[in-house]
């Protein structure tokens, strides 16, 4: 099995800037934007390059079709987080606090995600390449119609997990708590530990129509 390659993000020499300056289909380089509000704002197709964002709240903005590359996400906070159709490249998410995360049909590739608490964070028909998400609590996480290959979930604990339609290959689970999995058969690909097999195992019965007696 393959594990997800990972480098950290080094960002040097940056600059200090505020949130404010930020306008749909803007590009951002080398800026520090700390403790900042961007509620609200309209960003479409904004492009963030070698940015830090330390406590920067992003609620109910509108960031469809942005780009972020080697970027750093600390803290990020958002009730709201509407980023469908994103690119995320070389970008790790430190302790984030999201309610719904609307990130369906996005591509993720090098991403990392550490801590946090996440209510809904919505991957369907996202394409997800070398990604670890680690020691994160997730209410409900949908894979739904997703591809992911070299992506592992460690220490995290999962209440709802949808992998209908999904795509995986190295997927990687051991570790991780969930409470209910639907989609059982899009678990091609998954890695699981012998724990998870026999809480899985009615549930893999069920699917196939197998009576244990």
């Amino acid at each position: 099995m393959a594990a997800p390659r990972l480098s950290p993000v080094v960002l040097e020499d940056l600059a200090d800037r505020p949130a404010a300056d930020f306008e749909r289909g803007g590009k951002y380089d080398g800026g520090r934007y700390s403790r900042a509000a961007a509620d609200g704002l309209e960003l479409s197709g904004a492009d963030f390059a070698e940015c830090e964002f330390a406590g920067v709240s992003f609620n109910d903005t509108q960031l469809r079709g942005a780009g972020f590359r080697d970027c750093i996400l600390g803290e990020l906070y958002a009730p709201v987080f509407r980023a469908a159709r994103t690119t995320w490249r070389d970008v790790e998410f430190r302790n984030p606090r999201l309610g719904s995360a609307e990130l369906y049909e996005s591509g993720w590739q090098s991403v990392r995600i550490d801590g946090g608490k996440l209510d809904f964070l919505n991957l369907r028909g996202a394409k997800l390449t070398d990604v670890l998400i680690s020691d994160c609590i997730i209410n409900e996480l949908d894979l739904g119609s997703a591809a992911g290959t070299r992506v592992a979930l460690k220490n995290c604990a999962i209440g709802t997990l949808d992998l209908n339609g999904a795509k995986l290959k190295d997927f990687d689970v051991r570790g991780t708590d969930f409470r209910t999995i639907s989609g059982l058969g899009s678990m091609a690909g998954i890695v699981i530990d012998d724990y998870q097999l026999g809480l899985l195992a009615p549930l893999l019965a069920a699917h196939l129509g197998v009576t244990v007696l």
